[in-house]
């Protein structure tokens, strides 16, 4: 994946507050007309150059194609238990509330990467009304780009779900932006050379002295290599963050950068979802904080939780790293304040804070709103057509701990599409599919369905695989997903409130990492502690056959390793259709014209304690 220098050159240029320095082209300033700079100024010190400055650096993170504060899903305004609102556009309110409160020319914007995907308005733009363009004519422009350019972004770091639509599609929603798209660990997989710029250094103005330069590096997550494996398997490689902000915060110092600013989609509490499949910490803001001497601040991405102020002392030096976190879908903003001082011939940090700003609190940003509204109004038609019925609600309220009919909807066109797929000896080897509940709010109404309802029900752009794995391979495999599951003790009440999303070695299972079956039957003894927990599995009324071989219907995401679920990873692939699941469930419905649970559901798992069932 060569890099275009001139287009690299264009997307480092100035934006915002300051000028652009970036990139594997090193573009700087020349040494001696820098140096000139500060030494003409210095001699002006005594003359009301003033020796302190501040600045602000504001943060988002994990947007997910959130523009406004609505919910496609339910085709009204989004509101949760904690009156949370959402969007860029309530994002740009308080953004302008802060330039205005600090000065235009004394704040930075910039964002920790996971932009172009997570709503039906992102795979609108990815799938039916592409940026790419159809049948040789243009694109539009991506709204996220248009809304980004219009707040003046100063950089954004590259998340993993970037890479979701492929590196094509990723590419021109690069040419669109006009800020810079940060991957210090995004390299080409030919030749290790960053595939986006690492770093830009911007610039605060300061009258009558040299402007202070604040280097931002941009850091994406090493799963990327498994969980987006079909797309960037063999064109790109990510290693890890520690390892990379070595290399490159020293570079952006050696630049003339006073402050060093990161900003990773990488969590801060060094955790791995993915077990030992790469050699690479996942959640590793906390340790490039403490490993890698020469950084300021960190805004953190990519766990979609809130974090205000975190503080980690480095390892070398002793000096401070302040860390935060705003709360995902634009619900928060970070503010970093700086205060520096002008001190032999340069500007040094003094001081550091942090805290966020809650999206809540105002109004979306008029500009925004008509800026968007014609692109979000597509989009609530599309969402909005109906095309088919079902026979009776089918709600996930309850999926998280019983065999719903509206999981085995999924399990059940996972598995005909498989056996619809396979040729061959495989033909002939039984199917078992296996699926999440990504959401405990999706419904299928009784009546007429609309694409948002089956999109409520698979927020995900995952693809359909099959692989074959052996009966005790698949023990091993549903022996992982109980562990999601806290332990409760026989005799004692079942409280679904604590019962779900354990934490095992300091990761959380979440709902998403929960898979449940469809085409074996078997109960799991909550009494029993994670590893034990798998009973009574059988196969067509027989107890489960360690050798017997299966085909299991899975995601992209699991059959590359996401999650960390055992065998799954190295099994050989049989089926690989490349179709999204969710348009799958679509095109299943309008084929059928109607959903009838006694079709496809199959009452076939159930949660026990010591043998007694719970529900």
């Amino acid at each position: 994946m060569p890099i275009n220098r001139r287009d690299f050159i264009n997307r480092s240029a100035a934006t915002g507050a300051g000028v652009a320095l970036a990139g594997t082209a090193g573009v700087v300033a020349a040494p001696q007309a820098v140096a000139a700079e500060a030494k003409g100024k210095d001699k002006g010190k005594d003359c009301g150059a003033p020796k302190t400055y501040s600045f602000s650096i504001l943060g988002t993170t994990d947007l997910h194609s959130h523009v406004f504060n609505w919910d496609y899903f339910t085709d009204k305004e989004y509101t949760d238990s904690k009156n949370d609102d959402i969007g860029l556009a309530k994002v740009f309110t308080l953004v302008k509330q802060v330039r205005e409160a600090k000065g235009r020319n004394r704040t930075l914007l910039v964002d920790a990467g996971d932009i172009i995907q997570g709503t039906s308005l992102a795979y609108y733009y990815a799938k039916v009304d592409p940026i790419t363009g159809t049948n040789g004519k243009p694109g539009p422009i991506h709204p996220m780009a248009a809304a980004m350019n219009a707040m003046h972004y100063d950089a954004a770091a590259l998340g993993n779900h970037e890479f979701n639509y492929g590196i094509p599609l990723l590419r021109v929603f690069q040419e669109q932006c006009k800020f810079p798209l940060l991957g210090a660990n995004a390299l080409n997989a030919k030749t290790l050379k960053p595939a986006f710029p690492p770093y830009v250094i911007k610039q605060i103005q300061v009258p009558g002295r040299p402007p202070i330069k604040v280097g931002i590096i941009g850091l994406t997550n090493p799963g990327i290599a498994i969980w987006d494996k079909d797309n960037v398997s063999g064109k790109m490689v990510f290693p890890g963050l520690v390892e990379q902000a070595a290399k490159y915060v020293p570079k952006v110092r050696a630049l003339g950068a006073d402050v060093v600013f990161l900003t990773d989609h990488s969590g801060l509490d060094g955790s791995t979802s993915y077990g030992d499949a790469l050699p690479y910490v996942e959640n590793a803001s906390n340790l490039v904080a403490a490993q890698v001497p020469g950084i300021d601040a960190i805004l953190v991405g990519h766990t979609h939780v809130e974090v205000a102020s975190y503080t980690v002392a480095n390892e070398t030096t002793g000096k401070n790293v302040v860390l935060s976190e705003p709360f995902c879908w634009g619900k928060r903003l970070s503010v970093f304040d700086f205060e520096v001082e002008f001190s032999k011939g340069k500007w040094e940090v003094t001081s550091v804070t942090s805290g966020v700003l809650n999206a809540n609190t105002v109004e979306e940003d008029a500009e925004i709103v008509a800026l968007l509204k014609a692109d979000h109004d597509k989009v609530v038609a599309y969402v909005n057509q109906t095309i088919g019925t079902c026979t009776e609600e089918m709600s996930a309220v309850d999926s998280c701990w019983k065999d719903t009919a509206i999981i085995d909807f999924i399990n059940f066109v996972q598995a005909e599409t498989v056996k619809a797929g396979l040729s061959g000896d495989d033909a002939a080897l039984p199917v078992v599919s296996v699926a999440a509940p990504f959401s405990r709010t999706a419904d299928i109404p009784a009546g007429n369905v609309s694409i948002k309802d089956v999109a409520g029900l698979y927020i995900y752009d995952n693809t359909l695989y099959g692989k074959k794995l052996t009966g005790a391979q698949l023990r091993d495999y549903l022996e992982f997903a109980a562990a999601y599951y806290n332990q409760v003790p026989a005799g004692t009440a079942v409280d679904t409130a604590t019962l779900t999303n354990s934490v095992t070695g300091g990761v959380t299972r979440w709902d998403y990492t929960y898979d449940v079956a469809l085409g074996l039957t078997y109960e799991i003894d909550i009494a029993q502690a994670a590893g034990s927990r798998i009973k009574n599995v059988q196969y067509n009324g027989a107890a489960l056959d360690d050798t017997q071989v299966f085909v299991v219907a899975v995601n992209n995401y699991r059959a590359s390793g996401g999650s960390g679920y055992p065998h799954i990873a190295s099994a050989e692939i049989v089926y690989n259709g490349g179709q999204e699941i969710r348009q799958l469930l679509i095109d299943y419905l309008v084929a059928a014209g109607e959903l009838d649970p006694t079709v496809f559901f199959t009452d076939n798992w159930k949660l026990t304690q010591a043998g007694v069932s719970v529900f």
